[in-house]
């Protein structure tokens, strides 16, 4: 069959509970593994967790817990919401996982012609775990993704890698596609990057500052290999070497230089292949502003799940927030997009056929093999997960349309049998195509429109609206 299609999501650090970001990238990477499923391919999934961060030592001093007790409790709900969301990975490979610590070791062994030691001074951001120079950072001396918390002045002897050396041949790399990046301005944004003249950059830590966390650099052991270096190699160490290259990385636009730069000039180093493509999304904002534990607006996909259920919260994230851009999500909205679309456009339809078969005792066989279109194809390629959504529920809405216009409990029991069969084979069609983003869903259509029809419960049924302040 041939090596199967590799898809990684970004490997989220754990110093803190997940929150709606994560689901999206979550529930973004399931939803084209599955539609890769049905197209009868072979496919490999790894999410993971980035545990070998200061952050993570930091955050675990705060809870009195060791660092691997810290990180062992917060990969485990990480791995507990891929669940809960239906999001089916077939590799969980944790920071901390020895044969994770070998793989990054022999990585910096293949890499080791590009490293060099020295004294170093610069900006460090915690949040990022990166150094910036100073026309990186804003007026405030901060970093542009995390505001309002300072830089910190780190001096001590690491080693560099040499990534000046790698520039041109990145360059090419990006511009002819050797590496797709999605969407466009994204690959502009990275060569515009690559424009300026790159500074080779520290792969390491002294053991003080990393509190004798992380991977032990090899031959020295004074030093940790840094957190990015070590981190992104969990996209190899995770799987067996002969499902790399990954086919498809999926990552937030906040972390795109570090794959999109620094990953491919560490893998041309070690002379290893390249990913195939990098898929890059925005943000979530909520109400409108960025999540932020300060302003306390961050929330907890599980919160949403257990009022609307899994495929509601996957219906929000692939529909109403763009695959490109910044997305919001307000509880009002997530209320309006239950109602109109799911209970009374989907579910409706569904109890409205469902009832009117059950009446006339309709038995339905519909033997039609379904196949995703071109256009549809191509929107998947291009991730272009809302727009295949639309498609879908344009011909949920004609269906409902079709009923009111045609009135069958008006017509002849012929005319009303006639018509609801070809009103099941096109919901079958609608069922089938659904299956990547609502699997729940589209396995309940599949499975009670064969044979003797009944009527079924309502797919999304009401729900008690609380208010805001309960």
């Amino acid at each position: 069959m041939g090596k199967p299609i590799y898809i990684t999501t970004a490997i989220p650090y754990v110093n803190a509970k997940p929150h709606l970001g994560h689901a999206l990238e979550f529930v973004q990477t399931d939803t084209i593994a599955r539609f890769y499923k049905q197209l009868g391919k072979k496919v490999i999934t790894l999410t993971g967790s980035d545990e070998n961060a200061l952050k993570n030592i930091q955050a675990a001093e705060e809870e009195n817990l060791t660092p691997q007790e810290f990180v062992d409790k917060n990969a485990k709900l990480f791995l507990e919401l891929t669940k809960k969301l239906n999001t089916d990975f077939d590799v969980f490979q944790k920071g901390t996982n020895p044969q994770h610590f070998q793989s990054s070791q022999q990585l910096w062994l293949k890499c080791q012609k590009d490293i060099y030691k020295k004294q170093y001074q610069g900006l460090y951001c915690l949040g990022c775990e990166a150094f910036y120079t100073k026309d990186e950072i804003n007026e405030n001396g901060e970093c542009y993704e995390h505001p309002g918390k300072k830089l910190e002045k780190v001096s001590e002897t690491n080693y560099f890698f040499q990534l000046s050396k790698y520039q041109k041949q990145l360059i090419e790399i990006i511009k002819n596609n050797q590496v797709e990046i999605i969407p466009d301005f994204r690959k502009k944004e990275i060569l515009n990057f690559l424009s300026k003249p790159l500074l080779d950059i520290s792969i390491s830590r002294s053991n003080e500052r990393a509190k004798n966390w992380g991977v032990p650099v090899p031959n020295d052991p004074t030093q940790r290999i840094y957190v990015w270096f070590d981190a992104l190699n969990i996209y190899r160490s995770g799987v067996d070497e002969k499902i790399w290259p990954a086919d498809i990385h999926i990552i937030g636009k906040g972390i795109i230089r570090f794959h999109a730069v620094y990953w491919l000039a560490f893998l041309l180093s070690a002379q290893l292949s390249l990913p195939k493509k990098i898929f890059v999304h925005g943000y979530i904002n909520i109400d409108g502003q960025k999540m932020s534990k300060t302003l306390g607006n961050v929330i907890d996909p599980n919160e949403i799940i257990n009022k609307y259920g899994t495929d509601a919260l996957r219906y929000y994230l692939l529909k109403e927030v763009s695959p490109y851009d910044d997305g919001n999500f307000s509880w009002q909205r997530m209320e309006e997009v239950y109602k109109a679309n799911l209970a009374n456009e989907l579910g409706n339809l569904i109890s409205r056929l469902t009832r009117l078969a059950e009446k006339d005792e309709l038995i339905i066989k519909i033997n039609e093999n379904y196949s995703f279109d071109k256009k549809t194809i191509k929107l998947f390629e291009n991730f272009q997960f809302n727009l295949i959504l639309e498609l879908i529920w344009s011909e949920i809405k004609k269906l409902n349309k079709a009923i009111d216009d045609f009135a069958p409990w008006k017509k002849s029991p012929r005319e009303r049998k006639n018509f609801l069969i070809r009103s099941f084979k096109i919901l079958k069609s609608i069922a089938w195509y659904l299956k990547p983003f609502l699997p729940q869903t589209s396995e309940k259509i599949l499975k009670n429109i064969k044979g003797k029809i009944k009527s079924i419960k309502p797919l999304f049924p009401k729900i008690v609206y609380l208010k805001k302040n309960d």
